[in-house]
Formats: C-alpha cells, structure tokens, sequence
C-alpha cells in the first residue's frame, strides 16, 4: 500500500536531463503564443468556448466516451434536444472544466474539496473519495497492473499532501515541470471510484491557469 512516507517531497525530485529541458522550452514556447494570441481576441470566450468543448471531446474519447463534433455542438447550443449518452458525458466535462475555472480565479487556489466539486460534476453520484477498499486498475487483458491506496484515511492524508503541494510554489522547478508530477501522483492516488483520469487533466489546465500560464 502506498503510504506518505513513499511520496517524494516535490522540491528534492531530480529532473534536469537535457529531453526535460528541450520540451520544456517547446511547451513554454507554445503555451505563450497561445496567450499571446487570445489576448488579442476582443471576446476570448468565443474561443475559448469552442476549446473547451473539443478539450472536453478529445480527454473524454480517452475513456471510450465517443461523440461527433455535430452531435457535441447540437446539445451545446441547445440543452432541450434529445442528446446521446456520450454527448451529456462530454457537457458534463466540459462544465466540470467550469466549475473549477470559476474556484481557481475566485480563490487562487487548488484544494481537496475544489477537487471533488469537480469529479462531482462530473460523476453525479458524488461519493467524494474513495472509502471501501478493491480498487484496482487493470490493462485490456485482465491483468493487474496497480493498486492504488486502499485506506480511506490514508487517501485523505495523501490528497492532503497533494493540496500542499499544488499550492506551495518549489523555487527550483518549473511550473509545467510541476504539473506534470503532480499529475502523476494524483493519478497514483486515484482517489475516486471512476473520473480519476477525466478529473486529473481538468487539474492539468487548472493549475495553469493558477499558475498564471494560461
């Protein structure tokens, strides 16, 4: 069972490698002409609107949930028509992308209970973490491939920690660099019964815009 002890404190992960550096400096090139681009657009929402959809699309298709553009912007721009399974999957996403836009600016901040706000639109059910022990991932055959923590108290402690650290700036890292590992121990938290992917990318563009990349 992973415990806090197994979790590396952010600021003594050793990752300058020159294959580090070289994406990074593509994606932080990347990311500012994007900013630099939207920043000229008199209604960003337009755009943005449109993004978010084909973001919500494209995270979803990830998880087998599957729609066409057609379908996607028919429900969008109209919530009273009869919409497929997969199209109300993706609204939920990109809603859940919402949510936590609206948390980051009003309170510059990521937290747990931000977190299950948005896992919680996704997922209606909103069962919160998760508390009863088996959940396991497996690959296409069957096959166990990881087990997350099982300990209903230890992922609160975890999801704690991770709180932390998606908040305290570490001086010596950069924030794609940042984020990039802090997806990765979210995902090795899994600390929802279903939408930890779905949930962990919102996170990603989350914590740029916190980050003032975005």
């Amino acid at each position: 069972m992973t415990t806090l002890d197994e979790l590396t404190p952010l600021d003594t992960v050793k990752l300058e490698t020159v294959a580090v550096y070289r994406k990074l400096a593509e994606s932080s090139r990347l990311l500012g002409e994007f900013k630099g681009v939207v920043a000229t657009i008199p209604n960003q929402r337009i755009l943005l609107s449109a993004l978010l959809l084909q973001e919500a699309k494209d995270s979803s298709a990830i998880e087998n949930i599957v729609t066409t553009h057609d379908d996607l912007f028919r429900s969008a721009a109209d919530e009273h028509l009869a919409q497929s399974p997969a199209a109300k999957e993706v609204l939920r996403y990109r809603q859940a992308l919402d949510v936590g836009w609206s948390l980051v600016r009003h309170h510059g901040l990521l937290t747990s209970n931000h977190i299950q706000q948005i896992q919680g639109t996704l997922e209606p059910t909103r069962s919160g973490f998760r508390k009863v022990p088996g959940t396991v991932l497996k690959d296409q055959s069957g096959r166990v491939i990881y087990t997350p923590p099982q300990d209903a108290r230890a992922i609160v402690d975890l999801m704690s920690s991770l709180e932390r650290e998606l908040n305290e700036p570490a001086a010596s890292m950069d924030p794609l660099v940042r984020m990039a590992i802090l997806h990765h121990r979210f995902e090795s938290i899994h600390p929802f019964y279903d939408g930890n992917g779905r949930t962990g990318r919102i996170l990603n563009v989350l914590f740029l815009l916190k980050e003032g990349l975005l």
